[in-house]
């Protein structure tokens, strides 16, 4: 079973930084054949999606994030790394991470909040 796991989350102060990270782990899995999706969610409303890395390495974001965020994978580690530079209050929120394999099938992980205070 594919499992995975979201880490870094934490209180940081407006202007500060965090780096979150997304690992995928299962058995006989090769982690070259998934996309990866930063999602985050507030109380009461969506996921919406933050930003994306395709299985060839393409990398896309929505508006807010573009210049502040980066999201990076080390495919012998299994991992994604999401580093937020320069994170507003309105950055608050639990991130999700979203590995689709590239029939369709998608795994979530649990969230990791992350708080900006201002």
């Amino acid at each position: 079973q594919v499992q995975v796991v979201e880490s870094g989350g934490g209180l940081v102060q407006a202007g500060g930084s965090l780096r979150l990270s997304c690992t995928v782990s299962g058995p006989n899995l090769i982690f070259s054949f998934y996309n990866v999706d930063w999602y985050r969610q507030t109380p009461g409303n969506k996921r919406d999606l933050v930003t994306h890395t395709s299985r060839d390495g393409e990398t896309t974001y929505e508006d807010s994030a573009k210049g502040r965020f980066t999201i990076s994978r080390d495919i012998g580690a299994h991992t994604v790394y999401l580093q937020m530079d320069n994170l507003k209050p309105e950055d608050t929120a639990v991130y999700y991470c979203n590995a689709v394999r590239y029939d369709g099938r998608k795994y979530w992980g649990q969230g990791t909040q992350v708080t900006v205070s201002a």
